[in-house]
């Protein structure tokens, strides 16, 4: 792990580490394997390049872009490029009739892990459904889903025992979307038209692991860097909260996808080329930031 002839002691990697697995021990760099969850920080601040990080590759290794190799200070990168990417990319629910690559969708999942993960668990999974016929499938697994949901939230007495005893859940879906699904439904089946996922070629599923530390913000923050880079690529995205609710409640859903019991969905992305350009960034409310005192001079 350390070439204690490259090494120059300067102690950085001592420092910097979370974990304390690196000391200095009769003027060699030690290393505690037990302790270190390969974050790669050692690494990252060694000046003579004497770490390694073994069980991590050290590049991406994209296959549709450029793995650039090169490294940024903070402050140094132009941030009015990165606020124009964040500012642009729009949910897009039109999609030319054309594939994505494979590459570009494995591309997309390996950007996605450069996000932080909770004491770098990494615990999040990536599922690709690739090709209209298989996204057309998922979609009609989701349907059927949606059309025993419905069938529930019409029957009376279920209705009545699920506001007694589920906390009116059923009834604010019945309120909320049964006559939206409804509507999606019947679209789907009388001249197919996808409400669901919008007529896009790929969907890509982000899960994360229960045992990890915080799936859920793992999982989202990987989903954060692959909306963003799919933009970047000149893809559209679109969050689907629906087809995340019906597999997270049908087993056989979570079956179908291979997903296994220490597994949760957090996140399912519509992708595909736009068929629409949109000309100008996406704007947001005010915010007013809520500022904490708790010392008063």
């Amino acid at each position: 792990m350390v070439d204690q002839k490259a090494c120059t002691r300067c102690r950085e990697c001592i420092r910097v580490c979370p974990h304390n697995s690196l000391s200095l021990v009769e003027n060699r760099i030690c290393f505690d394997d037990s302790a270190c969850f390969s974050c790669g920080h050692c690494r990252a601040v060694c000046p003579a390049d004497a770490i390694g990080i073994g069980a991590v590759p050290e590049a991406l290794e994209l296959v549709s872009v450029a793995d650039a190799a090169g490294s940024w200070w903070q402050g140094e990168m132009a941030i009015q490029e990165l606020v124009a990417l964040m500012r642009m990319r729009r949910s897009c629910r039109n999609y030319l009739d054309r594939d994505v690559p494979d590459a570009v969708l494995t591309d997309l999942v390996k950007i996605g892990t450069t996000a932080p993960s909770g004491t770098n668990s990494q615990g999040w999974g990536f599922i690709i459904t690739s090709g209209r016929k298989e996204v057309e499938f998922l979609g009609a697994l989701v349907g059927e889903f949606y059309r025993r949901l419905n069938k529930k939230a019409k029957n009376p007495l279920l209705y009545l025992a699920a506001k007694i005893f589920a906390g009116d859940a059923l009834g604010r879906y019945r309120r909320n979307y049964c006559q939206q699904v409804s509507e999606a439904l019947t679209a789907w089946e009388t001249h197919r038209e996808d409400r669901l996922f919008h007529g896009a070629p790929a969907v890509l599923l982000i899960t994360g692991k229960n045992s990890a530390s915080c799936p859920g913000e793992d999982a989202l923050l990987a989903t954060q860097n692959i909306l963003l880079a799919a933009h970047g690529m000149g893809l559209g995205s679109c969050l689907i909260g629906f087809a995340v609710e019906a597999i997270r409640r049908d087993r056989g859903l979570q079956r179908a996808l291979g997903m296994v019991d220490d597994e949760k969905l957090y996140a399912a992305i519509a992708l595909g080329y736009p068929a629409v350009k949109f000309l100008r960034p996406a704007n947001r409310r005010r915010v007013l930031p809520r500022r904490t005192r708790f010392f008063r001079k």
